[in-house]
């Protein structure tokens, strides 16, 4: 039987085998029906094809996905929905045209040109379309496919991920628009490439994705998290304990990942490259060597890890402790050590020389120690579900890595907020056995693991702790707080709908 990653997008003619039964396939049949009416209403035809890519949510392993390590994501049942039309080569408009079911987003026009530059000064939702629509076409060159003159293009989005949430709502959008695309030209590729060919897409808006967003969002298999392995990428099914359910919360602050990428997000992955270069010259690679061929922590994990036997250990933070100053590092300290200029070191990368402008200095010791430390709690995480221990114990232990995983991205990787920290701590207080940020942070949303039993009174404790005063100050309506505070078992991946 062909692997779950070779396997291509699966398509269906009915809703039930990504919304299920009973009252969510109702409404999910009604949102679909509301769709295409506003398609029709909006472009004055039926769409050809419909995609659609899951949320996530990250269970443990942060920040390490662009590493090179593997992660622990599920897929959510929130989703970014695209209904397209393809125009006729005779229809005279060679327009892309990407129109929101919510009015908040207006209508954005594009020439339906592969080759266009993204104008990421100008920061647009529909950008993220034409990350797809380039990235797509990428491909099929690189396949040798023609795909012909290009046409117009209509488009309608629907997502339900809460943007600026670290559920991934941008690769849901990417991911389904790519999908989008392929199913309109009546093409389908194996899972594994599309996921690793809109993890490229999302390159395209600026920030130095890792994978994961984009791999679980097309893998996912409904029951199960995924264990997702990167370079080749593959999906392992990971059963969760049935006494467990994941309670998902936002913190109400948005982390605006692509706007702040220079100073938060791409600045940590500039700060790991760093690191694992110093890392590699201390340890006995001649610094062009290892500038030339060291881009991540995992690429010099042998090292560390022959240094740490050398002292008895098995655990490469061994090496980052003694090799490592846990004081900043200027641009200077680190030049001296590399015997090369920072700007040449990045000089590929305009992202990168972004980071290099706006850094005044570069922690190596500590984000070396959470990528490792983290990458082994993945691990422990995935060896914990699959061992022998009672329910108690098993959510005991996996809530335990969660927190701990929360520590380091707190204390070592600095990717938190007083928002995401108060809300930790709520749930804590409240029954969560283990409870940490999720997604790349800096606002966004906490996940919580807690036993089923106590699913609705957490549920609301955390509404008159933590969401009650922010409904009096307005910040959300009373109404819409399912949209920010739910439970979620693992639900299916990307799918096509040709009804």
């Amino acid at each position: 039987m062909a692997k779950h990653e070779e396997l291509p997008i699966p398509i269906f003619s009915t809703l039930e085998p990504v919304y299920g039964e009973g009252s969510q396939f109702e409404e999910a049949k009604h949102r679909f029906d509301n769709f295409k009416s506003k398609f029709i209403q909006v472009f004055g035809h039926k769409p050809d094809v419909y995609a659609r890519s899951p949320g996530r949510v990250n269970l443990i392993g942060e920040h390490i996905d662009y590493e090179g390590y593997s992660v622990l994501p599920m897929a959510i049942r929130q989703d970014t929905i695209i209904a397209i039309r393809k125009h006729d080569p005779s229809e005279s408009s060679k327009l892309l045209r990407i129109a929101n079911v919510n009015d908040k987003y207006t209508m954005c026009t594009y020439p339906a040109d592969p080759n266009q530059e993204i104008d990421l000064k100008n920061h647009k939702w529909g950008h993220y379309f034409i990350c797809g629509y380039k990235g797509y076409h990428d491909f099929a060159k690189s396949r040798g496919m023609d795909v012909g003159e290009p046409v117009g293009l209509d488009i309608l989005v629907d997502g339900t991920v809460p943007t600026g949430s670290g559920l991934s709502s941008s690769a849901a959008f990417v991911c389904s628009s790519t999908i989008a695309i392929m199913a309109a030209y009546d093409v389908n590729f194996p899972k594994k490439e599309i996921a690793q060919l809109t993890c490229e897409c999302e390159r395209h808006i600026g920030t130095q994705s890792g994978g994961m967003d984009q791999a679980i969002s097309v893998m996912a298999k409904s029951g199960f998290a995924e264990l997702i392995d990167f370079n080749p990428i593959r999906a392992t099914d990971v059963q969760l304990p049935a006494a467990g359910t994941f309670i998902i919360a936002h913190s109400l602050a948005e982390s605006q990942k692509a706007v702040t990428a220079a100073t938060n997000y791409n600045n940590r992955v500039v700060e790991c490259r760093l690191a694992a270069i110093v890392l590699a010259i201390k340890l006995g690679m001649k610094p062009k060597d290892a500038i030339s061929e060291v881009k991540t922590l995992s690429h010099v994990e042998g090292l560390c890890l022959s240094f740490a036997s050398s002292r008895g250990s098995y655990d490469p933070v061994v090496a980052v402790k003694e090799l490592l100053k846990e004081d900043p590092y200027t641009a200077e300290d680190i030049e001296k050590i590399t015997e090369e200029s920072l700007t040449i070191i990045f000089g590929d990368s305009p992202s990168s020389l972004d980071v290099l402008r706006a850094a005044k200095h570069f922690k190596l010791f500590q984000r070396a120690s959470h990528v490792y430390s983290e990458a082994k709690r993945v691990y422990a995480f995935k060896d914990t579900v699959q061992s022998k221990l009672s329910d108690e114990e098993m959510l005991k232990k996996l809530g335990d890595l969660m927190n701990d995983s929360h520590y380091s991205c707190s204390v070592l990787y600095e990717c938190s907020c007083p928002e995401l920290e108060e809300l930790v701590t709520i749930c804590r207080e409240n029954g969560a056995l283990g409870a940490r940020l999720t997604g790349a942070g800096w606002g966004g949303c906490a996940v919580a693991l807690v036993k089923e039993s106590i699913v609705p009174q957490f549920i609301l404790n955390l509404k008159e702790k933590y969401y009650h005063s922010r409904i009096e100050k307005g910040t959300i309506k009373g109404n819409e707080i399912g949209l920010y505070l739910f439970a979620s078992k693992p639900s299916s991946g990307a799918a096509i709908f040709k009804f």
